[in-house]
């Protein structure tokens, strides 16, 4: 059994970046019905990682999907019926990228609680969580491939494909950036500059028992 550092914890979220972008090529041949199936495309031989690839892999396929359903959400040849299924599936989807930003994080702490320093008061909190930024680049992933595809469009007029090409070095810069900032945040920790927490999203519109659109119309009510 190998030991967890701070070192390895970041030679594998680097591994899971890789995979994002990796994932995000291979889905738009196979894309998997679950998140359980994206997680079976992981090669992590550590099991802690293993199991924290298998959550960054698992929200990013909830991306995956938001993107191609708000694809379609944006048409205007289809019926209302088509645009309303994309709305039920975008907030599911939502829902569950949400979620799954939060199992990243506790995963993250469980991972790195035995190696952080002692609590003080003066250790900050960061403007966001890991599993926050783990979101973010999910999405810069997708907006680099798709990015990409358009870059190279034989259909589209050259200056299109300029101005993506353009576009497309902003969206590197600002992957490798964030990728660089995580890094750096897992340092903080490290030297107990700053405390890693959980943030929970408490989505309320699609719970039946906060929404009072749903609660205030249901079947049967008194």
């Amino acid at each position: 059994m190998s030991t967890i550092s701070f070192e390895i914890i970041k030679s594998g979220l680097e591994r899971a970046f890789d995979a994002q972008a990796d994932a995000t090529a291979r889905w738009h041949d196979s894309e998997p019905d679950t998140a359980t199936q994206a997680g079976k495309q992981v090669t992590e031989n550590e099991p802690a990682l293993a199991a924290l690839h298998r959550l960054v892999l698992a929200q990013h396929l909830m991306n995956f999907k938001l993107w191609h359903v708000e694809d379609i959400a944006r048409r205007k040849d289809v019926g209302p019926e088509v645009i309303a299924d994309c709305k039920y599936r975008i907030d599911g989807y939502n829902q569950q990228r949400n979620d799954y930003m939060e199992k990243v994080d506790i995963c993250m702490i469980s991972l790195m609680d035995p190696l952080l320093p002692p609590a003080h008061e003066q250790v900050r909190i960061n403007t966001e969580s890991l599993g926050m930024a783990v979101d973010r680049l999910s999405i810069l992933s997708l907006k680099m491939f798709h990015m990409l595809e358009q870059a190279a469009r034989e259909d589209a007029p050259e200056q299109h494909r300029e101005n993506c090409r353009a576009k497309l070095a902003v969206l590197a810069e600002q992957r490798h950036d964030l990728s660089r900032a995580v890094m750096e945040l897992l340092d903080d920790y490290a030297r107990g500059v700053k405390r890693p927490k959980t943030y929970y999203q408490f989505k309320m519109y699609n719970d039946p028992d906060l929404n009072p659109e749903l609660y205030g119309n249901r079947k049967g009510k008194a």
